[in-house]
Protein backbone atom coordinates (compact mmCIF):
# COMPACT_ATOMS: atom_id res chain seq x y z
CA UNK A 1 0.00 0.00 0.00
CA UNK A 2 1.21 3.32 -1.06
CA UNK A 3 1.69 5.66 2.07
CA UNK A 4 2.05 8.91 0.66
CA UNK A 5 0.93 10.96 4.40
CA UNK A 6 2.94 8.68 7.30
CA UNK A 7 2.70 10.41 9.99
CA UNK A 8 2.23 13.50 8.34
CA UNK A 9 -1.56 15.28 10.11
CA UNK A 10 -4.11 16.37 7.29
CA UNK A 11 -7.44 18.30 8.65
CA UNK A 12 -10.25 17.70 6.06
CA UNK A 13 -13.10 19.39 6.06
CA UNK A 14 -16.93 18.50 5.11
CA UNK A 15 -15.49 15.17 6.49
CA UNK A 16 -18.86 14.09 7.46
CA UNK A 17 -20.01 12.55 3.78
CA UNK A 18 -19.26 12.79 0.17
CA UNK A 19 -15.73 13.55 -1.21
CA UNK A 20 -14.05 14.52 1.95
CA UNK A 21 -15.39 11.51 3.66
CA UNK A 22 -13.97 9.23 0.80
CA UNK A 23 -10.77 11.75 1.42
CA UNK A 24 -10.89 10.65 4.76
CA UNK A 25 -10.64 7.37 4.25
CA UNK A 26 -8.14 7.31 1.80
CA UNK A 27 -5.33 9.43 3.98
CA UNK A 28 -5.87 7.33 6.84
CA UNK A 29 -5.27 3.98 4.48
CA UNK A 30 -2.15 5.88 3.50
CA UNK A 31 -0.64 6.67 7.12
CA UNK A 32 -1.71 9.80 7.96
CA UNK A 33 -3.35 11.05 11.11
CA UNK A 34 -6.40 12.95 10.11
CA UNK A 35 -8.61 15.54 11.92
CA UNK A 36 -12.36 15.52 10.93
CA UNK A 37 -14.34 18.45 10.39
CA UNK A 38 -17.64 19.14 9.87
CA UNK A 39 -20.62 20.83 11.71
CA UNK A 40 -22.60 17.06 11.56
CA UNK A 41 -22.05 15.32 14.99
CA UNK A 42 -21.72 11.88 13.31
CA UNK A 43 -18.07 12.29 12.49
CA UNK A 44 -17.86 11.34 15.72
CA UNK A 45 -18.97 7.93 14.59
CA UNK A 46 -16.75 8.14 12.00
CA UNK A 47 -13.65 8.78 13.27
CA UNK A 48 -14.28 6.14 16.24
CA UNK A 49 -14.75 3.11 13.22
CA UNK A 50 -11.08 4.42 12.13
CA UNK A 51 -9.43 4.39 15.58
CA UNK A 52 -10.86 0.64 15.69
CA UNK A 53 -9.02 -0.01 12.69
CA UNK A 54 -6.11 1.24 14.24
CA UNK A 55 -5.96 4.10 12.67
CA UNK A 56 -4.99 7.68 14.35
CA UNK A 57 -8.20 10.35 14.08
CA UNK A 58 -9.72 12.91 15.36
CA UNK A 59 -13.17 14.27 14.98
CA UNK A 60 -14.44 18.65 15.60
CA UNK A 61 -17.36 19.87 15.58
CA UNK A 62 -17.31 23.47 14.28
CA UNK A 63 -19.52 25.62 12.00
CA UNK A 64 -16.64 26.88 9.55
CA UNK A 65 -18.92 29.53 8.38
CA UNK A 66 -17.15 31.42 10.99
CA UNK A 67 -14.05 32.62 11.97
CA UNK A 68 -14.71 31.28 15.43
CA UNK A 69 -15.39 27.91 14.17
CA UNK A 70 -12.49 27.65 11.37
CA UNK A 71 -9.87 29.03 14.21
CA UNK A 72 -11.26 26.66 16.57
CA UNK A 73 -10.97 23.38 14.82
CA UNK A 74 -7.56 24.25 13.46
CA UNK A 75 -6.42 24.87 17.49
CA UNK A 76 -8.30 21.38 18.71
CA UNK A 77 -6.13 19.61 15.68
CA UNK A 78 -3.13 21.39 16.58
CA UNK A 79 -3.38 20.77 20.44
CA UNK A 80 -4.39 16.98 20.00
CA UNK A 81 -1.71 16.14 17.45
CA UNK A 82 1.43 18.98 17.53
CA UNK A 83 1.44 20.49 14.37
CA UNK A 84 -0.07 20.28 11.09
CA UNK A 85 1.13 19.16 7.72
CA UNK A 86 -1.89 19.46 5.19
CA UNK A 87 -5.47 21.17 5.22
CA UNK A 88 -8.10 19.90 3.07
CA UNK A 89 -11.29 22.36 2.87
CA UNK A 90 -13.76 20.52 0.91
CA UNK A 91 -16.88 22.41 3.07
CA UNK A 92 -19.58 24.22 -0.11
CA UNK A 93 -22.13 22.97 -2.34
CA UNK A 94 -24.98 24.78 -3.49
CA UNK A 95 -28.09 24.98 -1.53
CA UNK A 96 -30.61 26.35 -4.42
CA UNK A 97 -30.47 25.64 -7.86
CA UNK A 98 -32.32 28.29 -10.31
CA UNK A 99 -32.17 30.69 -12.71
CA UNK A 100 -30.62 34.01 -10.98
CA UNK A 101 -33.52 36.27 -11.23
CA UNK A 102 -35.56 33.93 -8.84
CA UNK A 103 -32.83 33.92 -5.91
CA UNK A 104 -33.87 35.75 -3.17
CA UNK A 105 -30.78 38.70 -1.87
CA UNK A 106 -31.02 36.28 1.66
CA UNK A 107 -30.03 32.81 -0.50
CA UNK A 108 -27.51 34.78 -2.24
CA UNK A 109 -25.72 35.82 0.53
CA UNK A 110 -25.97 32.02 2.20
CA UNK A 111 -24.97 30.86 -1.02
CA UNK A 112 -21.36 32.78 -0.59
CA UNK A 113 -21.51 32.46 2.70
CA UNK A 114 -21.39 28.48 2.15
CA UNK A 115 -19.07 28.09 -0.27
CA UNK A 116 -16.44 30.54 -0.32
CA UNK A 117 -15.89 31.62 3.42
CA UNK A 118 -14.92 28.19 5.42
CA UNK A 119 -12.22 28.22 3.06
CA UNK A 120 -11.48 31.74 3.35
CA UNK A 121 -11.58 31.32 7.11
CA UNK A 122 -9.35 27.82 7.24
CA UNK A 123 -6.56 29.13 4.82
CA UNK A 124 -5.77 31.78 7.49
CA UNK A 125 -6.64 30.06 10.96
CA UNK A 126 -4.05 27.02 9.40
CA UNK A 127 -1.59 29.44 8.01
CA UNK A 128 0.53 30.06 11.84
CA UNK A 129 0.63 26.40 12.04
CA UNK A 130 2.00 25.48 8.42
CA UNK A 131 4.57 28.02 9.08
CA UNK A 132 5.55 26.83 12.05
CA UNK A 133 5.40 23.58 10.55
CA UNK A 134 8.34 25.66 8.00
CA UNK A 135 6.02 23.50 5.47
CA UNK A 136 2.74 21.97 4.06
CA UNK A 137 0.22 22.15 1.34
CA UNK A 138 -3.86 23.40 1.51
CA UNK A 139 -5.77 22.11 -1.36
CA UNK A 140 -8.86 23.55 -1.41
CA UNK A 141 -12.03 22.03 -3.75
CA UNK A 142 -13.50 24.18 -5.87
CA UNK A 143 -15.87 23.53 -8.68
CA UNK A 144 -16.34 23.72 -13.10
CA UNK A 145 -19.82 25.19 -11.89
CA UNK A 146 -17.82 28.76 -12.10
CA UNK A 147 -19.18 27.71 -15.57
CA UNK A 148 -22.66 26.90 -15.39
CA UNK A 149 -26.27 27.06 -15.60
CA UNK A 150 -28.77 27.86 -12.39
CA UNK A 151 -25.97 28.08 -9.63
CA UNK A 152 -24.59 31.84 -10.11
CA UNK A 153 -24.21 32.79 -6.80
CA UNK A 154 -22.29 29.37 -5.92
CA UNK A 155 -20.07 29.97 -8.80
CA UNK A 156 -19.11 33.29 -7.55
CA UNK A 157 -18.23 31.80 -4.38
CA UNK A 158 -16.25 29.89 -6.49
CA UNK A 159 -14.84 32.08 -8.56
CA UNK A 160 -13.33 33.75 -5.28
CA UNK A 161 -12.12 30.22 -3.92
CA UNK A 162 -10.05 30.08 -7.13
CA UNK A 163 -8.99 33.37 -7.05
CA UNK A 164 -8.05 33.21 -3.23
CA UNK A 165 -6.04 29.78 -4.03
CA UNK A 166 -3.53 31.57 -6.86
CA UNK A 167 -3.23 35.06 -4.62
CA UNK A 168 -2.31 32.30 -1.35
CA UNK A 169 0.05 30.45 -3.41
CA UNK A 170 1.85 32.97 -5.01
CA UNK A 171 2.03 34.62 -1.27
CA UNK A 172 3.73 31.78 0.66
CA UNK A 173 5.51 29.82 -2.06
CA UNK A 174 8.99 31.16 -0.25
CA UNK A 175 7.79 29.59 2.94
CA UNK A 176 7.57 26.52 1.34
CA UNK A 177 3.58 26.40 1.79
CA UNK A 178 2.18 25.00 -1.78
CA UNK A 179 -1.78 25.60 -2.42
CA UNK A 180 -3.92 24.34 -4.55
CA UNK A 181 -7.53 23.39 -5.94
CA UNK A 182 -9.02 20.84 -7.41
CA UNK A 183 -12.78 21.98 -9.48
CA UNK A 184 -14.92 19.16 -9.40
CA UNK A 185 -17.32 18.33 -12.40
CA UNK A 186 -20.75 16.13 -11.49
CA UNK A 187 -19.67 13.23 -8.68
CA UNK A 188 -21.98 10.32 -8.36
CA UNK A 189 -22.31 10.14 -4.47
CA UNK A 190 -24.75 8.26 -1.97
CA UNK A 191 -27.74 10.41 -0.32
CA UNK A 192 -26.67 13.08 1.79
CA UNK A 193 -26.95 12.49 5.17
CA UNK A 194 -27.38 15.79 6.39
CA UNK A 195 -29.05 17.94 2.96
CA UNK A 196 -28.02 21.14 1.87
CA UNK A 197 -32.12 22.11 1.44
CA UNK A 198 -34.29 21.25 3.80
CA UNK A 199 -37.23 22.43 1.76
CA UNK A 200 -39.54 20.70 -0.14
CA UNK A 201 -38.10 20.77 -3.75
CA UNK A 202 -41.11 22.04 -6.27
CA UNK A 203 -41.39 20.77 -9.83
CA UNK A 204 -40.11 23.74 -11.09
CA UNK A 205 -37.11 23.28 -8.84
CA UNK A 206 -36.93 19.46 -10.14
CA UNK A 207 -36.95 20.87 -14.21
CA UNK A 208 -33.79 23.24 -13.06
CA UNK A 209 -32.00 21.03 -11.54
CA UNK A 210 -32.09 18.46 -13.90
CA UNK A 211 -31.11 21.49 -16.08
CA UNK A 212 -28.32 21.38 -13.99
CA UNK A 213 -26.91 17.79 -14.81
CA UNK A 214 -27.64 17.98 -18.16
CA UNK A 215 -25.42 20.85 -18.82
CA UNK A 216 -23.07 18.86 -16.40
CA UNK A 217 -22.87 15.53 -18.18
CA UNK A 218 -23.04 17.74 -21.93
CA UNK A 219 -20.18 19.72 -21.27
CA UNK A 220 -17.89 16.85 -19.97
CA UNK A 221 -15.84 14.85 -22.64
CA UNK A 222 -16.28 11.98 -21.13
CA UNK A 223 -20.24 12.44 -20.86
CA UNK A 224 -20.31 11.41 -17.76
CA UNK A 225 -20.44 11.68 -13.59
CA UNK A 226 -17.31 10.97 -11.99
CA UNK A 227 -16.40 8.69 -8.65
CA UNK A 228 -15.36 9.41 -5.13
CA UNK A 229 -12.10 7.73 -5.91
CA UNK A 230 -12.05 9.89 -8.81
CA UNK A 231 -12.18 13.12 -6.80
CA UNK A 232 -10.09 12.12 -3.97
CA UNK A 233 -7.32 10.49 -6.05
CA UNK A 234 -6.88 13.95 -7.53
CA UNK A 235 -6.92 16.14 -4.10
CA UNK A 236 -4.76 13.47 -2.68
CA UNK A 237 -2.19 13.75 -5.27
CA UNK A 238 -1.99 17.69 -4.77
CA UNK A 239 -2.03 17.18 -0.78
CA UNK A 240 1.00 14.73 -1.58
CA UNK A 241 4.75 15.46 -1.89
CA UNK A 242 4.34 13.71 -5.50
CA UNK A 243 3.08 17.38 -6.57
CA UNK A 244 6.33 19.16 -4.59
CA UNK A 245 7.00 21.15 -7.68
CA UNK A 246 2.68 21.97 -8.53
CA UNK A 247 1.28 25.15 -6.72
CA UNK A 248 -1.55 27.86 -7.89
CA UNK A 249 -3.36 25.67 -9.96
CA UNK A 250 -7.02 24.69 -10.98
CA UNK A 251 -7.02 21.41 -11.25
CA UNK A 252 -9.97 20.19 -13.44
CA UNK A 253 -11.81 17.19 -12.17
CA UNK A 254 -14.37 16.94 -14.15
CA UNK A 255 -14.00 14.61 -17.49
CA UNK A 256 -12.49 17.64 -19.74
CA UNK A 257 -15.41 20.08 -18.89
CA UNK A 258 -13.22 22.66 -17.73
CA UNK A 259 -15.21 25.31 -15.85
Amino acid sequence: MNRRFEGQVIVVTGAGQGIGLRVVERASEEGAKVVLVDRASHIHEIASSLVKQGKEAIAVEADLETWEGAVGAIENAKAHFGHIDKLINNVGGTIWAKPYEHYQPSEIEKEVRRSLFPTLWCCRAVLPALLENGRGAIVNVSSVATRGVNRVPYAAAKGGVNALTVALAFEYAEYNIRVNATAPGGTDAPARIIPRNEQQQSDEEAIWYQQIVDQTKDTSFMGRYGTLDEQASAILFLASDEASYITGTILPVAGGDCG
